[in-house]
């Protein structure tokens, strides 16, 4: 809500991303597989996507009226579009992020959906992020953010994690 106040004008969509990302783990595990399937050629198979949700949570009929329910999220967001009658869906232009604020916030929901450390290099292509373009200077504000300790793993890997307590 203070991001929201404070800069008005930032993407609501991008808020409600976060907030779903970080607090159920459902829609975060929809919106990376619709991330990583589309990542190549800009679209996918809902029906791929049921599947893998199924191999994940069960062969439910719930498992599937959620992960609809999630697509459909994903559509009235703006970040993908249902085609032929829904049985694939297609990514829409990446919203660009120019907030310090915001930025920082969804790679905290981000983290917190991984439940683990995130390389910091591939923060600007996190699949669940897929919708945005993170267009700061991602590193830079990880270091300096009090939310976050940076871990190095080995010569060149640095991890984020969430800072404790």
């Amino acid at each position: 809500m203070a991001i929201h106040k404070a800069q008005p004008g930032i993407p609501v969509a991008a808020l409600c991303w976060g907030m779903a990302m970080a607090t159920y783990p459902f829609f975060g595990k929809v919106a990376e597989l619709v991330g990583r399937l589309s990542a190549i050629q800009g679209d996918c198979a809902s029906a791929e996507v049921h599947r893998r949700m199924s191999e994940i949570y069960g062969e439910r009929e719930g498992t599937r009226r959620m992960t609809n329910m999630v697509i459909q999220s994903l559509a009235s967001w703006g970040a993908v579009e249902r085609i032929e009658k829904g049985r694939r869906v297609t990514r829409l232009p990446q919203e660009r992020i120019d907030s310090d604020a915001l930025t920082v916030w969804l790679i905290e929901a981000a983290v917190r959906y991984a439940r683990k450390p995130v390389p910091a290099a591939g923060l600007q292509s996190l699949p669940v992020l897929f919708p945005f373009n993170l267009m700061r200077p991602l590193a830079y504000l990880v270091s300096n953010s009090p939310s976050f300790n940076l871990r190095s793993e080995g010569p060149s890997n640095q991890l984020v994690a969430l800072r404790e307590g």
